[in-house]
C-alpha cells in the first residue's frame, strides 16, 4: 500500500474508511479516518482499496457522500437474474459497469459496499462474488420473511403488554399466545430456566425471574392474583377435548341405548339424595323396604353413568386420563363433561333415574345377612342437605320414619364394624370456598348424625359390592389397607383425647393399598371392601360398576385380571396427583385467609411435635380445622391451648408464621 490510498477495514465488526499514512515495522501500518483518528493495522485487515488518489482524510466525507446515491440493494436483484443462469463470478469493478455503466472509483466502491453486505442474491469466493441458484436465493428470501415476520410480531407483541399494562382492552394473537406460554412454563418451572422468557422479559425491561414473570401476567390480565400454579403445574386437564364434548352432546340430544334394558323398577320407593347445598353430582340416594314383622331392606342407590359411557368409548377413556373430579375452593372440574355429570348421570329429584342399586338386610348385630344388586331405575323424592336430615332426625318427623330407621342401621352398622376392629379417626375437617368476588369462607363440617348416616351406608355398599365380587370370582379394584401398629392403650391414655390422640393414631395408619384380589381393609374393619358409590367422579368406581353389570346381565367381563392393574395403576398415579392438587389448593387458600385477618385471635390447639429438639410443633387452629406448623417461644405440652396471631403469611411461598399472645397462659387440654 502506497502513502494516500483510501482504504476500508473493519472496526469492531463496523465498516470504516481511512487513508494510509505510513507503515509502522515490518507489518503494520498507519491509516487515519475522516476523524484524523490513527488507527495501526495489518495488511490482510484491509477489505478494500478504492483507486485513484492520493486521498487525504478529509477527502472521506465527500467521498461516501458520492458514493451514498448509488448504494440500493434492489438493483442486484436484476443483476443477479442476469448472472445466475452463467454461475459466473463477478468482481466490484465487473459489477459497477453492470449497474452503473461506469467504472469510477466511487461506482466501484459502491458495487463492493453492495456485494459485500449482499446476504441473499451473491456469495464471495476468493477476490470474486459467485451468484447464488435460484433454489438458495427462495430458501433465503424465505427464512427473512420469516425473521421479518417474527420481528413485527415481537415489536407488535411489545406495543399490546404496553396497552394491557395501561389498563387498555388487548385482544392477544396466536403468536402472543404463544410468547404468553414461554413465560407461564418458565413461572411454573423456574427450575429449567428459559432464555426465551428472559428475552421477553428483557425486551419489556422488567426483571428476569419468575416473580416478576408472575406480576406481569397478572398485571396485563393473562392470570389472576390467585392464579392456581399447583393445578397448572400438574397434568390433570382443565379443559375437555373437543371430541368429548361432541360425544357428551350427542348423549344428551340421543342417548345410546341402554345395555341393561330390563332394569328393576324399584320406582315405588321414596328415595332420599343427601349431600351439601353446593353439591351438583349426585351420585347416591337412599330408601327403605319394609319387610313386616319389624324388618327392613336398606337400599343404597348409586347413580349409573354407565348408561351412557362404554369402557374405551371417549368418555371413558377421558375419565380414565382425570381419574378424578377436582373439588378445589374455587370449584369443582368434572372426571365428566359438567352437562353429563349434572344431568342424566345424576339422580335428579322428580326424574326417572337409571341406578345399580345395592339391597341389604342386616342381622341383629349389624352385619350382612341378606343382599343383592340390581341395575334399576328409581325416581328420586327428596333432594336433603345434611341440616335437613339432622333438624329431622332431631324432631323425629314421623311421616318420613325411613329417615331415623337408616339412623338406626347406620349406628347398628358403626358398633359392628367396631367390634370388628375398625379404627376411628375423627379430626376436625373444613370446607374452604372461595366466591367469583374472591371471597373466603371457611367451615367447619360436624361430625353430624347426618353425615355419619351417609358414611356408612356408602361403607355398606362398599362392602356389598366387594362380597360379591368375592363370591363371583370377579377382578375388581378391591381396597385394604394393613393393619397398623398402634401405640400401648397406656401410651394412648397419657395423651389429652381428642384431637391429639387422634392425630397420634393418624400417624400409625399405613397407606391404603388397592389389588385385584380381596384384602382385608383395616381402618374399615372389614375383611372386603371396595369402592362403588362415587362413579361420577371417581374413576376406580366407575371400573366397579362397568365390571358388576357386565356379570349381572351374563356378559363378558370389559377388563380382565391380567388388563386391570395396569388400568388400576395408571389411574392410581392421577388420583393422587390430583389429592395433592386439592391438598395444595386448600392450603394455600387457608394461609390467604389467615394473611386477610392477620389481626384475628385464633385459639390453638397443640397437636404433636415435628422437632421437640427444635421447639417446632404442628398447631391446630380449632376454629378453622387448619393444621399448620409453629415454633414456640415457651414450653409447651402436646394438648397445650395457646392464642396466636398471624405475624407473616405468604401462600404464594408457603410460608406462615405465628406470634404467641403473652397474656395467654398455655394451658393443658381438659382431660
Amino acid at each position: 500500500m502506497e502513502k494516500g490510498t483510501l482504504i476500508e477495514f473493519r472496526l469492531h465488526g463496523e465498516r470504516r474508511l481511512a487513508v494510509v499514512d505510513r507503515p509502522e515495522g515490518k507489518k503494520d501500518w498507519i491509516v487515519v479516518d475522516e476523524g484524523g483518528q490513527a488507527h495501526k493495522l495489518r495488511a490482510q485487515r484491509v477489505e478494500y482499496e478504492v483507486e485513484g488518489g492520493p486521498y487525504q482524510p478529509s477527502d472521506i466525507p465527500g467521498f461516501v457522500q458520492e458514493v451514498e446515491p448509488f448504494l440500493d440493494p434492489t438493483s442486484l436483484e436484476v443483476a443477479w437474474e442476469l448472472l445466475v443462469e452463467e454461475g459466473e463470478g463477478v468482481t466490484p469493478a465487473a459489477m459497477a459497469q453492470l449497474l452503473f455503466s461506469d467504472g469510477s472509483c466511487e461506482k466501484c466502491y459502491a458495487a463492493h459496499k453492495l456485494l459485500s453486505e449482499d446476504k441473499i442474491y451473491f456469495k464471495k469466493k476468493g477476490s470474486r462474488y459467485e451468484p447464488r441458484s435460484v433454489t438458495q436465493v427462495a430458501e433465503i428470501k424465505h427464512q427473512l420473511e420469516v425473521e421479518e415476520l417474527r420481528e413485527r410480531e415481537r415489536e407488535e407483541f411489545l406495543q399490546r403488554v404496553q396497552s394491557a399494562l395501561a389498563g387498555e382492552k388487548v385482544e392477544w394473537s396466536d403468536s402472543d399466545r404463544s410468547r404468553l406460554e414461554v413465560l407461564s412454563r418458565y413461572i411454573l418451572q423456574p427450575e429449567a430456566g428459559s432464555r426465551p422468557a428472559q428475552e421477553i422479559l428483557a425486551d419489556l425491561e422488567i426483571p428476569q425471574n419468575p416473580e416478576a414473570a408472575f406480576d406481569l401476567l397478572v398485571n396485563i390480565g393473562w392470570w389472576t392474583t390467585h392464579e392456581n400454579l399447583f393445578l397448572r403445574r400438574s397434568s390433570y386437564p382443565i379443559y375437555f377435548p373437543k371430541k368429548v364434548l361432541e360425544v357428551a352432546q350427542q348423549c344428551l340430544q340421543s342417548p345410546p341405548p341402554d345395555s341393561n334394558p330390563n332394569r328393576l323398577d324399584l320406582t315405588r320407593h321414596k328415595v332420599y339424595t343427601i349431600d351439601d347445598e353446593s353439591t351438583k353430582e349426585i351420585d347416591d340416594g337412599l330408601s327403605v323396604e319394609n319387610l313386616g314383622e319389624g324388618k327392613y331392606r336398606l337400599w343404597i342407590h348409586i347413580a349409573d353413568p354407565t348408561r351412557l359411557v362404554s369402557p374405551g368409548d371417549e368418555l371413558d377413556l377421558e375419565a380414565r386420563r382425570r381419574s378424578t373430579s377436582l373439588y378445589l375452593p374455587t370449584g369443582t372440574i368434572s372426571m365428566f363433561p359438567v352437562e353429563l355429570a349434572t344431568g342424566p348421570m345424576s339422580l335428579v329429584q322428580g326424574q326417572v333415574c337409571p341406578a345399580l342399586s345395592f339391597g341389604v338386610i342386616l342381622d341383629e348385630t349389624g352385619g350382612v345377612a341378606d343382599y343383592s344388586i340390581h341395575a334399576s331405575l328409581i325416581k328420586p323424592t327428596y333432594r336433603l342437605t345434611y341440616d335437613d336430615v339432622d333438624e329431622m332426625l332431631q324432631l323425629g318427623i314421623k311421616a318420613e320414619s325411613e329417615i331415623s330407621i337408616l339412623a338406626e342401621a347406620a349406628q347398628q352398622r358403626s358398633q359392628w364394624r367396631q367390634n370388628q376392629g375398625s379404627i376411628n379417626i375423627s379430626m376436625p375437617e373444613s370446607s374452604i370456598k372461595v366466591d367469583r368476588d374472591e371471597e373466603i369462607i371457611i367451615e367447619l363440617l360436624d361430625n353430624s348424625p347426618s353425615r355419619q348416616l351417609v358414611a356408612e351406608m356408602m361403607i355398606l355398599a362398599g362392602e356389598v359390592a366387594g362380597r360379591y365380587g368375592r363370591d363371583h370370582h370377579l377382578p375388581l379394584p378391591y381396597r385394604g389397607q394393613p393393619q397398623p401398629e398402634l401405640p400401648p392403650e397406656e401410651e394412648l391414655l397419657l395423651l389429652p383425647p381428642g384431637p391429639v390422640r387422634f392425630s397420634a393414631l393418624r400417624r400409625c395408619m399405613p397407606r391404603s393399598e388397592i389389588s385385584t384380589t380381596p384384602i382385608r381393609h383395616a381402618g374399615l374393619g372389614l375383611d372386603i371392601y371396595t369402592q362403588a358409590t362415587s362413579p361420577i367422579r371417581r374413576y376406580t368406581d366407575l371400573l366397579v360398576h362397568f365390571q358388576l353389570k357386565a356379570h349381572l346381565r351374563g356378559g363378558e367381563l370389559p377388563f380382565s385380571a391380567e388388563e386391570l392393574p395396569e388400568i388400576i395403576y395408571s389411574v392410581v398415579a392421577a388420583a393422587s396427583e390430583a389429592t395433592l392438587v386439592e391438598r395444595q389448593t386448600n392450603r394455600y387458600w387457608g394461609l390467604e385467609y389467615l394473611r386477610r385477618n392477620e389481626n384475628m385471635v385464633w385459639q390453638a390447639l397443640v397437636l404433636r411435635w415435628l422437632r421437640e429438639d427444635e421447639n417446632l410443633g404442628l398447631i391446630l387452629l380449632e376454629e378453622l380445622g387448619l393444621e399448620l406448623p409453629h415454633r414456640f417461644n415457651r414450653s409447651v405440652q402436646l394438648g397445650s391451648r395457646l392464642e396466636v396471631q398471624v405475624s407473616s403469611a405468604d401462600p404464594r411461598q408457603d410460608l406462615i408464621r405465628f406470634r404467641e399472645l403473652a397474656d395467654a397462659p398455655a394451658e393443658p387440654a381438659a382431660t
